[in-house]
């Protein structure tokens, strides 16, 4: 199998409206398309779909650590953050970090999927466990 790149994440949101809000304003993502129970957004190249199904549990999600998360740059960490907070956007306690693992906000859609902006890179997070975490295996 020759896996290309990711082609779209797709989001089961209660509110269409509410979520297009949402991601519009927090992402910037560019609202391409509305039918009666979905949308089509482009977050810079990539693919958001959403998908309105108003009727079905939500709760559960909220206690997984299972999150979406973009790089940004450090320097725009605190800017981004007020960004959120002037938005009322639910902020999420992050767990604790020592700095080498760089720094990261979590943060709610209207349905409780979970994202992350973190100012680090795979290979900042894997120098990081090669000198922090000695119980670690690593492959080349």
């Amino acid at each position: 199998m020759n896996i290309r790149g990711v082609n779209h994440f797709l989001f089961s949101v209660s509110n269409l409206e509410k979520s297009i809000k949402f991601y519009a304003d927090v992402f910037d993502a560019k609202l391409l398309v509305v039918g009666r129970s979905t949308a089509y957004l482009d977050l810079n190249g990539i693919w958001i779909a959403l998908n309105e199904e108003p009727c079905i549990p939500r709760e559960e999600i909220k206690e997984s650590y299972t999150h979406i998360a973009f790089t940004i740059d450090e320097n725009d960490l605190e800017h981004i953050y007020s960004k959120l907070k002037r938005l009322n956007v639910t902020i999420l306690k992050g767990r604790d970090r020592v700095e080498k693992d760089k720094k990261s906000i979590y943060f709610t859609d209207p349905d409780g999927h979970k994202f992350e902006f973190h100012t680090g890179s795979l290979m900042d997070r894997l120098e990081y466990y090669k000198q922090e975490k000695l119980h670690m295996k690593f492959y080349e």
